[in-house]
């Protein structure tokens, strides 16, 4: 999965699209000036690209939503609590018109995913902080539920990041190499309760991993981890969905060695697509490094969107309309 750089296809994005091994295009806020350029760009990169590729977005809500103007902006996951002052019934209302209209709005111009919902426990990371839906597991688990509910109505599969839990460590993964040192035991009866316990109701389409170090299990980050992808997340867990790795250009991803070498290990560690983001020539050298003839996972499709209403049709919906008035609430 690759980037853009602006708002229109270059000649030399169109070519790389075309890549065989090339599966998908994750945007950011580069890429959007208004709703109808937005249609425009999604339609020449499903014209240019070879496969039938996964256009994604973090689009969480709160500081991480990628596209502004014109849609709909949707509150961080962690104010849901705080503002139903803790009433559960509540807060789930919310989490499930928030999924919704998410997934909803996205679909409606053609985007298949939102590396959506955040399931890291709230703790000390900066990074996390209100992309969290809170600082008890249980809590977590109930409104993100009902969150990935909404998202699975509209018509969107869901992607839990970043496992097994980015919430305790203060570094910043995007610029750091952050290292958790606590214990197995209570990184797994903690953070990774919530995936454990989301997945096994059934509602967990895919996982991104963390680029953290959780030595007392692995020395290596999570996205490149044996231990954790094939070990835990499919054995222990039982998890059959797909793995997203999160971004190889991060500098938590950084001590893998280069960009090929960092595809290859994620690839081998058992990440179904790999993104490489906000670095062309890195693109480009993990697309060289790959062989032609890889056909990629055989999990990838399920992440396709399933249905969509366009946006007229959408706005008309006594659905849309309610959301909207709970969004108020959050004003």
């Amino acid at each position: 999965m690759l980037d853009l750089s602006s708002c229109e296809l270059t000649s030399d994005e169109k070519d790389m699209l075309d890549h065989p091994v090339v599966g998908g295009v994750i945007l950011f806020t580069r890429n959007f000036h208004d709703m109808k350029q937005l249609n425009a760009l999604v339609s020449q990169i499903r014209l240019h690209a070879r496969n039938d590729v996964i256009i994604a977005v973090d689009h969480e809500g709160g500081r991480v939503q990628r596209f502004r103007d014109e849609f709909v902006h949707i509150p961080a996951m962690g104010r849901i609590y705080e503002q139903t002052a803790g009433d559960m019934d509540d807060a789930s209302e919310y989490a499930h018109q928030f999924g919704w209209l998410m997934a909803s709005e996205l679909l409606a111009h053609d985007i298949d995913i939102s590396f959506a919902p955040v399931l890291d426990v709230k703790g000390v990371s900066d990074v996390i902080g209100d992309r969290s839906f809170g600082e008890k597991p249980e809590v977590i688990i109930q409104l993100a539920n009902q969150f990935i509910k909404g998202m699975r109505k509209a018509g969107m599969r869901s992607t839990g990041k970043h496992f097994p839990g980015h919430g305790s460590v203060k570094e910043d993964s995007h610029i750091a190499i952050p290292v958790d040192n606590r214990s197995e035991s209570e990184i797994f009866n903690y953070d990774m309760r919530v995936f454990a316990e989301i997945h096994q109701q059934g509602l967990l389409d895919a996982v991104m991993p963390a680029h953290v170090i959780y030595p007392n299990v692995d020395k290596l980050p999570a996205g490149f981890s044996k231990i954790w992808i094939r070990d835990i997340l499919r054995k222990r867990l039982g998890f059959d969905g797909v793995v997203f790795s999160d971004d190889l250009s991060m500098q938590g991803a950084a001590q893998v060695g280069s960009f090929a070498q960092r595809a290859e290990a994620a690839l081998d560690a058992g990440c179904d697509m790999v993104l490489v983001c906000n670095d062309h020539s890195a693109a480009a050298e993990v697309i060289d490094s790959l062989p032609t003839n890889y056909s990629g996972s055989e999990r990838l499709p399920r992440m396709r969107k399933q249905h969509a209403l366009d946006v007229e049709s959408l706005k008309k919906t006594y659905v849309y309309r309610n959301a909207l008035k709970a969004v108020e609430k959050f004003r």
